[in-house]
């Protein structure tokens, strides 16, 4: 297995060095003068040629990208140019746990969700209850974060002028403040694992052995617990991937709009402030999170099903 990991070892590093040369690329070609930006509308020269030779903009674009990738690989992002003084590790320190529990509690939740939803469906396949189920998930997988929090707001507008008990609608920090913005970011990922879940089950459900376990006359919930359940969860392991993608994209709506001081919220804040150090590293960040959980899902799966090589 040596020679297949190293291979997918070297492709993540090619998508990370293609990720940093994109993402410079797009700041050094954005419109604006960040230099102007930072020392806001101020006619000074002087100071003006000293930041542009202190950040290094003074230099070609392509002596900017070596050096920027010189320090990138000393674990150096280099220093904001909204907050100068402050290096860009420290900003992404504060940002990375609040998106990490962000992120995973709506991961877990999405998860003990759908998985049950998917189950539920498949078993009662073209009754009543698969329709109003999977349509309901799939109203949840179809509608954008943008559109389900303004009416988060408005029911809890509603429940706190009515004397009801309301939750916060911004900021982070207590359990209260957590329980919104998690359900928001996860109802999205319930229905594309629900949609995952049910698709599955009812493919093995469809296979020889199940239908001869059936026919040896073994009960219909030790078929589903036994036969079906158990190799219907193996391609769950395929959605760690793509999940953790789209927790990460509705991050950037979630943590924006609730005001939570996630990465995403920082990423955002960035590029209003044409703060490009920020920008890069919270990109790559992000693409680093993204590309490691394809790794490991990929080794789980030919860790769950030997049938399957890691090529």
């Amino acid at each position: 297995m040596s020679r297949p990991v190293l291979r997918r070892a070297l492709s993540l590093i090619f998508v990370l060095f293609s990720v940093t040369f994109l993402t410079f690329i797009v700041s050094y070609l954005a419109p604006g003068d960040p230099i102007r930006n930072m020392m806001g509308g101020r006619q000074d020269p002087v100071r003006y040629v000293f930041l542009r030779h202190l950040y290094g903009l003074d230099q070609p674009w392509y002596q900017q990208y070596l050096t920027y990738v010189s320090h990138l690989l000393t674990g150096n992002l280099g220093y904001s140019f909204k907050y100068p003084e402050r290096p860009v590790w420290d900003l992404i320190a504060t940002g990375v746990p609040v998106s990490l529990q962000l992120g995973s509690l709506a991961l877990v939740i999405s998860v003990l969700v759908g998985v049950p939803a998917g189950i539920f469906a498949a078993v009662w396949k073209n009754t009543w209850r698969d329709t109003t189920i999977m349509g309901f998930m799939l109203a949840l997988y179809s509608i954008p974060s943008f559109v389900i929090i303004p009416i988060v707001w408005v029911i809890d507008l509603a429940l706190y002028r009515a004397g009801l008990p309301s939750l916060p609608v911004a900021g982070w920090g207590t359990p209260q403040h957590v329980i919104l913005p998690v359900l928001v970011l996860a109802a999205a990922n319930a229905g594309f694992v629900a949609r995952i879940m049910r698709n599955s089950m009812l493919e093995v459900m469809g296979q020889d052995f199940v239908r001869t376990a059936r026919a040896k006359g073994a009960p219909e919930y030790l078929v589903l617990r036994h036969h079906v359940l158990r190799n219907a969860l193996l391609p769950l392991l395929t959605v760690l991937g793509p999940a953790t993608a789209f927790l990460i994209t509705g991050a950037f709506v979630v943590e924006n709009l609730f005001a939570i001081p996630g990465i995403g919220y920082l990423s955002i804040q960035a590029i209003g402030q044409r703060d490009y150090p920020v920008i890069q590293a919270t990109t790559l960040l992000l693409a680093t999170a993204v590309v490691v959980m394809n790794l490991i899902t990929d080794f789980a799966y030919t860790l769950a099903d030997p049938r399957v090589r890691f090529e």
